[in-house]
């Protein structure tokens, strides 16, 4: 048998698949992408299971039960100045998204699914996107004949904290 010399690279799993994000439809002309790190569990449920709250800002759609916790949902495109979902909608598409110990339920027009996205394609979105979107992003990829937003769920949970107290 040859003495046959086989030279090993190492590379990190993580960087050479990419992180994980989850896919969505802000509206139906935007696409984003959120963390995994960040994101809980992607759900449906009917508007009723949502209640109003007086004197709140137009995207805080009010309150709803998720695993025994009372949690604040937030109308994400709204909340972006982005064209509004369809108000006539019997369900919400709902991101329940945790950074450190704060809870929020992100309301969106459709889950898309996940996708690997490597670091070193996520460039900054300062004049790829409006400027209002700017402090709610890591940054944005181009992929195929669309833009993904990657969203940074800190900023997007610090927003709706200071707006809901």
């Amino acid at each position: 048998m040859a003495n046959s010399k086989i030279t090993l690279y190492y590379q990190p799993i993580q960087s050479s698949l990419g992180n994980s994000y989850l896919k969505f439809q802000l509206n139906q002309q935007t696409t984003a992408v959120l963390s995994i790190n960040h994101t809980q569990e992607a759900i449906i449920i009917p508007v009723e299971s949502v209640t109003a709250m007086p004197n709140m800002p137009t995207c805080v759609l009010g309150l709803m039960n998720w695993r025994s916790r009372i949690i604040w949902v937030i109308d994400l495109p709204k909340m972006f100045n982005l064209e509004c979902l369809d108000h006539r909608l019997r369900q919400y598409n709902i991101i329940v998204i945790k950074v450190e110990s704060l809870l929020l339920g992100l309301v969106v027009q459709e889950i898309k699914g996940t996708t690997k996205l490597m670091s070193d394609n996520i460039h900054s979105p300062v004049g790829q996107v409006a400027s209002s979107l700017v402090p709610y992003l890591c940054g944005c990829v181009e992929q195929k004949e669309e833009t993904l937003l990657v969203l940074d769920a800190q900023n997007i949970v610090n927003y709706a904290n200071l707006r809901s107290d």
